[in-house]
């Protein structure tokens, strides 16, 4: 078995990683971060379809129900700040394998509770662990992979991941059917525990004992205070957060957008997930291939023109036309595929922003991005949902939004460089 504190090799490696005596390739270690961003859509999106089944067998209310989402999203939200710093203070692998121990723990209990109080408190548990994949997964491709190499390996693991929000649903749907709700959480603790098993074996730490940062309060204070008092970082993570808030817009309206405007059945819900997931995949795909043939600023401006242009058409269709298939899809299909190209050369910037603490930068991100999209659920969309050109124009002014701010940021990084040279 590996040593924990023995770290990866200097980040001059494109195609493979030594972890320990094992040299992975590029491509494995992309499925496993991959695997490791999943748990979050797995534990939402899984068990949704179990409703009305856990309402059953705990006597309880649809409320009460609704609120496990709640308990698990509030977690999620308050400890994925903490992951990244936690990762560089104490190494990334360390904290990944405890979080996928947690998170295992916390499916299993999930499996066998007796109340829905029960449930909320392992719900809660799941929330608190199943961030760390998605964030520290980001660090370790920065600490590997240089440009356009981090690039391609972002874009990958976008496209990997980019079906499990397609995926999962209908997994916990046919669990459902054919077995229990409790199925569900068992099978995704035999997930986890695989992906143990995995990352004891395979991942590298990437972060080596000399150039961990210290833990205490005062050292957290200060990072914490430095990233989210950079202007710069504001700009740049708020431009993700636009953006994805853009796309989350429609998933928190999928209800009204499937059922009441489209005139479609509950089962019907591919005709908008569809179209997104396949979006977000090409567009992964294509910063994969444009990573070091184009400049960053090149892909990250080709991905907003598809944005506007995508932003354009949607609001010019719902203005003249009742909504409709396949014309009111269409449009989503191109901004999730902008969205994908602009995120991954955006969030390396953001990243390098502060490289001793890449790990707390990637938390801080995701932070961002997470009170965004629960405010965008929360607030903005039941205001727009009632009107699909309400909708529209909402998500064109949240593209609008990111455009700007990523513009914004990008001269003032310019005028900086000018008066550095003079």
């Amino acid at each position: 078995m590996m040593n924990s504190e023995k770290s990866a090799p200097p980040p001059n490696m494109s195609h493979t990683v030594m972890s320990d005596t094992i040299l992975i390739s590029a491509n494995f270690l992309a499925l496993i971060l991959a695997a490791l961003a999943m748990l979050g859509p797995f534990a939402v999106d899984g068990y949704l379809p179990a409703f009305p089944s856990i309402q059953a067998a705990l006597n309880t209310s649809e409320l009460a129900v609704q609120q496990t989402l709640t308990a698990y999203m509030a977690a999620f939200a308050v400890m994925i700040l903490w992951h990244g710093a936690l990762s560089d203070a104490f190494g990334r692998r360390r904290i990944i394998l405890i979080s996928l121990v947690v998170f295992t723990l916390a499916s299993l209990g999930c499996a066998f509770v007796k109340s829905i109080e029960s449930l909320l408190f392992f719900r809660a548990l799941q929330g608190i662990s199943a961030g760390a994949g998605v964030v520290i997964g980001r660090a370790i491709i920065r600490d590997l992979y240089q440009a356009a190499d981090a690039e391609r390996m972002l874009s990958l693991v976008t496209m990997i991941f980019s079906v499990s929000p397609a995926i999962a649903p209908i997994v916990g749907g046919w669990v459902v059917t054919l077995s229990s709700w409790r199925t569900i959480f068992i099978l995704l603790s035999l997930f986890t525990f695989a992906l143990i098993w995995i990352c004891w074996r395979y991942l590298p730490e990437t972060l080596a004992p000399t150039h961990r940062q210290s833990f205490k309060p005062t050292s957290l204070w200060n990072n914490y205070k430095n990233i989210f008092s950079s202007p710069i970082f504001q700009l740049k993570a708020g431009a993700i957060a636009f953006n994805f808030s853009g796309l989350f817009l429609y998933v928190a309206s999928a209800p009204a957008i499937v059922t009441r405007h489209l005139g479609l059945h509950a089962h019907q819900f591919a005709w908008l997930f569809v179209p997104a997931v396949l979006g977000i995949f090409l567009g992964a795909l294509a910063a994969n291939r444009m990573a070091g043939r184009y400049k960053t600023h090149h892909q990250i401006a080709s991905g907003f023109v598809l944005l506007i242009l995508s932003g354009i058409l949607n609001v010019s269709y719902h203005a003249l036309f009742p909504a409709a298939l396949p014309w009111t899809v269409l449009p989503l299909f191109f901004y999730a595929m902008g969205m994908s190209m602009v995120a991954p050369g955006l969030t390396l910037l953001v990243l390098d922003l502060f490289p001793s603490i890449r790990g707390t930068v990637a938390s801080c991100q995701s932070f961002t991005m997470t009170m965004l999209s629960a405010f965008t659920a929360g607030i903005i969309a039941p205001l727009l949902n009632t009107s699909m050109l309400h909708l529209a124009a909402g998500q064109f002014a949240f593209t609008l939004f990111g455009f700007f701010l990523w513009r914004i940021g990008r001269t003032m990084i310019k005028a900086q460089s000018l008066t550095t040279s003079t």
